[in-house]
């Protein structure tokens, strides 16, 4: 395999451990050490990767992957844009598909090929290794893949449609992170009600691939009317014990509107949702 110079904003956990499968491979990570803190200068050490100045950083990379906050995420491809890149750039970063397009507008106006990226799993090394998604050209989606090859990160191509990558990213995150404060909050309350035992004991009854089994969900919206209210006094009890009520309420509203927005015995339970947000404009 032909070397390349790779280049990685920024290097923290997951940032530094993919690069580190690039320099396995037998490539040249750079990374640009402005502003960063002595944290991530020893994890880049660590990875193998050289610091150089930005516009040094962008002259020699000839592929760059952005791996940092989605809160900087657009920041970080507004500075590349100002600077002219012209190489590949592939932002793995958890966004919406609406950012995504205007980083890519951004790029592509300043002489970039974008990639559409996200990451899945724990920093490579774990078990199962991580999954870097693609979406964009084919030819640059290879290139990428290509460099990886052999790794502990895996690439998997999903198509041209740029957003698709970001797309899949949102989709996950919207169940896997709420699902994840949820479980926080259920266990505040049995805490507090002295009822954890009985909590876990029900836990380990529970499905454990809700979110990989679709056919379950007719189930939910026939039980939406009676589970909203039920929420409502999940929320309830939250207030009681002074614990957050926001997802509880969110929920309950999502339960209500799709009860209200299933009278076709034909929808599917996720057509109803899809009509949610439009319900909520007319509304106002």
């Amino acid at each position: 395999m032909n070397t390349s110079v790779i280049g990685i904003l920024h290097p923290g956990h997951m940032g530094a451990a993919i690069a580190a499968q690039f320099v396995a491979n037998g490539h040249t990570v750079l990374w640009c050490p402005d502003g960063r803190s002595a944290a991530t200068a020893h994890r880049a050490d660590q990875a193998g990767l050289h610091p150089v100045p930005l516009v040094e950083f962008l002259r020699q990379s000839r592929l760059v992957l952005s791996i940092c906050s989605p809160a900087a995420a657009e920041d970080v491809a507004t500075d590349v844009a100002h600077l002219e890149y012209n190489g590949i750039y592939v932002d793995a970063n958890a966004i919406s598909p609406v950012r995504m397009h205007r980083i890519t507008a951004r790029l592509t106006e300043a002489g970039a090929e974008v990639i559409d990226g996200c990451i899945f799993g724990a920093p490579p090394g774990g078990h199962p290794p991580a999954r870097l998604y693609l979406a964009g050209p084919e030819s640059a989606r290879r290139r990428v893949a290509d460099l990886l090859t052999g790794t502990l990160a895996e690439p998997v191509h999903l198509g041209e449609q740029l957003g698709q990558a970001s797309a899949v990213k949102m989709a996950f995150a919207c169940y896997q992170k709420a699902s994840r404060a949820l479980a926080a909050l259920a266990h505040a309350l049995a805490d507090d009600l002295d009822v954890t035992e009985a909590l876990l004991a029900e836990a380990e009854r529970m499905p454990r691939d809700i979110l990989a089994n679709r056919d379950y969900l007719p189930s939910v919206a026939s039980r939406a009317w009676r589970w909203a209210p039920e929420m409502r006094e999940v929320a309830d009890t939250l207030r009681a014990h002074q614990l957050p009520v926001d997802l509880a309420l969110a929920t309950a509203e999502v339960l209500q509107r799709w009860h209200d927005n299933s009278p076709v015995p034909t929808d599917s339970p996720t057509a109803a949702l899809r009509r949610l947000h439009g319900s909520n404009h007319q509304e106002r």
